[in-house]
């Protein structure tokens, strides 16, 4: 027993001073984690460089474009075909996938060889050859009468400028088919179908094994968006950002980046850490200077690296009493699979003894002890080169994503990784050490380069057959120029209705006379009073014209808000507040008692009779005071003012706020006479001639009409133009049938009508992956403003979804993409209805005054206007095409309501005072 003992001892001791001895021997292989993070940062600026379109020649990481912009999302399914030519064998696949509640993958494929003379001989033969054996597959299965989509794993170098289009850089494994290089290989295979005659396919991919591994992973886990392998070769590839991708022109979404990482280092950006074993590979390789950080941890050179330190070893001394054998010397005769054999727990050494026994060596117990200890430092080192790289994919996925941390999913394939007892663990322990905030999870990929070739047609076919029906549905959203002119007519021919005492009472768009007479000439002067009315706050402003050289507009205002009490309360109550703010502001602006002109802004429905007076048709917005329809309320101020009898005013004029916006303008611009708000609402006034506005008695000069261009589409002229969607929205709101036109342009609805598409897309499976958040059934949650945000050019997908996260939508990126796209198409079309309908306006002022041509300007006022960032340009550019004989300015408003009922009452003052002179 205690011999026994002595013994274990003796050998234990043994093995830690061979082990000693070999790690002195080889301590340039055994890289610190200091260097690994030195790696892991110059491989980093290597793949921007190989991103970048000006450094991507001289990059040795090529980062090329797959054109795969989607990883699976488990709702894919049907029949594809799969072909996957690699080697002088090749096979094709037909895998069935569904969706049935139960994600699930049914295979079947034949392997079929290639002869060396087709090999060797012409393209045409060898296509000729691949399309015969895919039409004895078809046969086999009988489906060669259907058209299925097929996916390609192609495994030689490509340059690829779409998914299905792959031209063939050069051959290699043995390959030399002539007329093949610089061509598309999925055009010579259609060609070699098409010749036959006998079947179709629809080839929808081209693909490498890698992006197949990842794929494949990403069937079973979505958040694989990294594939790796680690047999023979190496390789990488993972979703990049599309805005960082140069060499692919678009900004939005991702898009999977096949790295062909084996080549970093070419440029010597790894010499300091390669060793003379390492040069010594590369030399005696096929392709010197080349793939040498694959010559560093790929299966093809692991046995070869450690075949060249047993010789040099045994040259020194150091091994196997000095002694080599011919089999030792020979190259290759020590391969890979010995290495993960050797490293084995158990049997480790025993298997040592063997295989050195196979190559001819008398080895000693310290032999193989140290011949294990050779074989783990080389594959730890390959496993921790592996790992400093793939830390640096995951850092800048999560850069990307710009997350605290990142939770991400690896695909895995190749020998080394699968086969080797060690190398997986020791991967993943120096990926979480040198990438701490990923959270990383590695998946086996099974059959990548078969199934996966299926996975991204799959994936591709889904997003084809998805986009085709939401494309469908967001075509209604798409009017053509043909329609625009259409709504432009109906528009013309509303106003007219409107216009004419006849038909004025049925006709949708009223065209209200303001009795506003004229816009400012620039010489108005004096001080005004303004009171703005729209909601539960109102405002007093005191408004200082003056004229000559440096004409100034100078305002004070307060704002006052107006209890509950008041809002529902009688009339006198309401007015009594309103004169009792009025005093407070005179008082507070130092000028009680003084008498002021005083412009009025009522935003109500009113019908005005002249300037100062406005009878109220009915309260909106929460207001019940008794007492007031009916009745001018102008009147019911003025006597308001009588009863306080503390100060007299002289209250010119009744404005609304679109009039406001033109009169604003048109104190900056003469040539503004048109004005339009499109906010919450949306509304137009301009200048008509006199003669046309049959309402008023008097055909001399102008006056600005008040369209009320909301209500235009209720008589049903714009049911072609009008989607369900719309209808929806109509029907559920304070108002169904009404203001039909505001629904369909105005910031009020614009977010509710996105909010109903998506609901659609979702119920549909086109969206969120089916699933509906309860938060996205509450109506008014899409506000409008986060079309603005969402659809404004600064903004990075990952906040969209931040913005979508918010509103309890876990979203992809390809999530991202669509909401974005049904954002685009719904305002899109507001801003042109809009411009079809003030088209209409400025065409009928040329026709007006029976100019070839008009120069006119457009007071514009509103949130959406002013803050969405692509709508006034869309508006802008429609009038442009419908008006073309109009040259349109456009102009924004600065406070229509305050300033514009202000000014209306300085010209009143100015033509009135011109009147008594």
């Amino acid at each position: 027993m205690i011999a026994a003992h002595l013994l274990a001892y003796f050998f234990t001791e043994l093995s830690h001073d061979q082990i000693q001895k070999v790690d002195k021997y080889l301590y340039h292989l055994r890289l610190s984690e200091e260097t690994l993070l030195e790696i892991s940062k110059r491989f980093l600026k290597e793949m921007e460089k190989g991103l970048g379109r000006d450094t991507n020649a001289t990059a040795t990481i090529k980062m090329l474009p797959t054109f795969v912009r989607s990883t699976p999302d488990g709702t894919e399914s049907g029949e594809f075909l799969a072909l996957d030519l690699g080697g002088t064998n090749f096979r094709v696949l037909r895998v069935k996938v569904s969706d049935n509640g139960k994600q699930k993958v049914e295979m079947e494929n034949q392997i079929y060889a290639i002869p060396e003379d087709l090999m060797r001989g012409s393209g045409t033969q060898l296509f000729d050859h691949i399309a015969e054996c895919l039409a004895n597959f078809l046969e086999k299965l009988k489906i060669k009468d259907k058209k299925l989509p097929l996916g390609f794993t192609f495994s030689f170098p490509c340059q690829q400028s779409k998914l299905d289009e792959s031209i063939l850089i050069n051959w290699t494994k043995g390959f030399k088919s002539s007329g093949v290089e610089g061509r598309d290989v999925v055009a010579l295979l259609r060609k070699a179908i098409s010749k036959r005659g006998d079947f179709d396919i629809d080839i929808l991919a081209v693909i490498n094994d890698t992006v197949g591994t990842m794929m494949t992973c990403g069937y079973d886990d979505h958040d694989c968006e990294v594939g790796l392998i680690v047999g023979t070769g190496t390789n990488a590839c993972y979703m990049e950002e599309m805005r960082h991708i140069d060499l692919v022109d678009g900004d939005e979404g991702r898009m999977c980046v096949n790295m062909e990482w084996g080549a970093f280092g070419d440029d010597g950006a790894l010499d300091d850490i390669r060793t003379e074993f390492d040069r010594e590979i590369d030399m005696g390789s096929l392709n010197p200077g080349k793939q040498l950080f694959e010559k560093m941890i790929s299966g093809m050179y692991m046995g070869e690296l450690v075949r060249l330190i047993l010789v040099k070893m045994a040259k020194e001394g150091q091994l196997f009493r000095g002694r080599t054998t011919p089999d030792l010397l020979t190259t290759g005769h020590f391969e890979t699979k010995f290495v993960s054999a050797i490293e084995k727990e158990k049997e480790g050494l025993s298997k040592a003894e063997e295989i050195l026994s196979r190559l001819g060596l008398e080895a000693s117990e310290e032999d193989c002890v140290a011949t294990q200890r050779i074989c783990q430092i080389v594959s730890e080192r390959a496993a921790n080169l592996c790992a400093a790289t793939l830390a640096a994919v995951l850092r800048r996925i999560k850069e990307n994503k710009g997350a605290e941390r990142l939770r991400s999913t690896v695909g895995v394939d190749g020998s080394v990784y699968k086969k080797h007892p060690q190398f997986s663990r020791q991967l993943q322990k120096m990926v979480r050490r040198l990438a701490p905030g990923c959270g990383v999870r590695f998946l086996r990929s099974e059959d990548g380069s078969g199934k996966g070739a299926a996975m991204v047609t799959a994936v591709a076919y889904r997003l084809s057959s998805q986009k085709e029906e939401r494309q469908a549905t967001l075509d209604a959203f798409r009017l053509s120029k043909e329609q625009l002119a259409g709504v432009k007519q109906r528009m013309r021919e509303e106003m007219e209705r409107g216009l004419r005492k006849e038909t004025h009472d049925e006709a949708t768009v009223k065209m209200l006379p303001t009795y506003v007479r004229a816009t400012p000439d620039g010489t108005e002067k004096g001080d005004f009073l303004a009171l703005d009315l729209g909601g539960t706050n109102f405002r007093v402003l005191l408004v200082r014209v003056r004229n000559g050289k440096k004409r100034t507009v100078e305002m004070h205002n307060k704002i006052y808000s107006i209890p509950l009490e008041a809002m529902q309360g009688t009339g006198e109550e309401l007015f009594d507040h309103i004169v009792h703010c009025i005093a407070d502001f005179l008082e507070y602006m130092g000028m009680k008692g003084v008498a002021l002109p005083m412009g009025f802004t009522f935003s109500f429905p009113c019908q005005q009779n002249s300037l100062d007076e406005g009878i109220l048709l009915k309260w909106t917005k929460g207001f019940k005071a008794t007492g007031c329809e009916g009745e001018d309320v102008v009147r019911l101020l003025k006597d308001a003012i009588h009863r306080r009898e503390e100060f007299d005013l002289d209250v010119v004029a009744v404005v609304n706020d679109t009039v406001g916006t033109m009169m604003t303008c048109g104190y900056e611009d003469p040539c503004c006479e048109v004005g339009l708000i499109v906010g919450t609402g949306s509304n137009t006034c301009y200048m008509e001639e006199m003669c046309n506005v049959e309402l008023v008695d008097g055909d001399e000069g102008r006056m600005c009409v008040n369209m009320e261009w909301g209500a235009f589409g209720d008589s049903g002229c714009l049911d072609d133009v009008r989607t369900p969607f719309d209808c929806a929205v109509d029907e559920l709101s304070l108002n169904p049938g009404k203001q039909r036109f505001e629904k369909m342009i105005s910031g009020m609805y614009l977010g509710e009508i996105v909010r109903n598409i998506l609901i659609d897309f979702t119920k549909r499976g086109l969206l969120f992956r089916g699933r509906i958040s309860e938060r996205l059934k509450t109506r008014g949650i899409f506000q409008t403003k986060f079309l603005s945000q969402i659809e404004s050019d600064r903004l990075a997908l990952r906040q969209v979804r931040s913005i979508l996260q918010h509103l309890g939508l876990e979203s992809t990126c390809d999530d991202s993409i669509i909401v974005k796209e049904v954002c685009t198409a719904v305002a899109r079309r507001g801003a042109q209805l809009c411009g079809a309908g003030l088209a209409a306006v400025v065409d009928k002022i040329r026709e007006n005054r029976g100019l070839d041509s008009l120069r006119v300007t457009v007071g514009v006022d509103g949130t959406l206007y002013k803050l969405h960032p692509h709508f006034s340009n869309v508006l802008h550019e429609t009038v442009r095409d419908l008006a073309p004989k109009c040259t349109v300015s456009f102009l924004q408003s600065e406070d229509g309501s305050g300033k514009g009922a202000a000014l209306i009452t300085a010209v009143a003052c100015r033509i009135r005072e011109a009147g008594q002179h």
